[in-house]
């Protein structure tokens, strides 16, 4: 399944809803795109919704954590919401659950947006 992005604001936060794979190619550079965009117009508060993220390889593993680097040295903040196992999984595997800022939901993760970044979720 090609990946989808839905791109909204709530709350004054980028949230990018994405669906399918995030994978090398056009689907990775999609992410990277919107991101920019957001980046560039000063949006620097990002919510990405992973829930209907089918697959991910090495490649979209790379730009969620170079997403968030670019992002934190634009001034913002980048968090994830609704992990699907899958994905948790990888992260954990490869020790990187504590590089994102992580969410259940996305009423919490709006709401963690008035607050300081607290890195690995809340």
């Amino acid at each position: 399944m090609q990946l989808t992005i839905d791109a909204r604001e709530v709350q004054g936060v980028r949230i990018l809803s994405l669906s399918g794979r995030i994978v090398a190619g056009p689907e990775c550079d999609s992410v990277r795109s919107f991101i920019k965009e957001f980046l560039a117009n000063h949006w620097n508060n990002i919510l990405l919704d992973l829930a209907n993220v089918t697959r991910i390889d090495s490649t979209g593993i790379g730009m969620l954590v170079e997403s968030v680097i670019v992002t934190v040295k634009e001034g913002g903040q980048l968090k994830l919401v609704s992990l699907p196992r899958l994905i948790h999984n990888i992260l954990s595997t490869h020790r990187l659950l504590q590089a994102f800022d992580i969410y259940p939901t996305e009423e919490e993760a709006l709401a963690s947006f008035t607050k300081p970044a607290a890195v690995g979720g809340p």
